[in-house]
């Protein structure tokens, strides 16, 4: 079973977190990632692009699934 988690976390005084930074880079071609997938116990990231290809087959196995891809539609606003 897959354990989706929310793109973003919130601090006590209500300023937005997100988990993955500017650092966390995508494991198929080296752009930023911004979806995370833990399989086997291993965490997998990918960039928007990346996790839209794999998703189906990676949500079947993932136990958590990671997904901060609206960031981007935010940062084009």
């Amino acid at each position: 079973m897959t354990q989706l988690t929310s793109e973003r976390d919130t601090t006590p005084d209500g300023a937005v977190e997100f988990r993955l930074t500017a650092g966390d880079r995508c494991d198929s071609c080296g752009a930023q990632a911004y979806i995370s997938a833990t399989v086997n116990g291993s965490e997998l990231l990918f960039c928007a692009h990346h996790g839209r290809k794999y998703e189906e087959k990676l949500r079947a196995v993932a136990t958590e699934w990671h997904d901060e891809s609206a960031r981007l539609q935010e940062a084009a606003n």
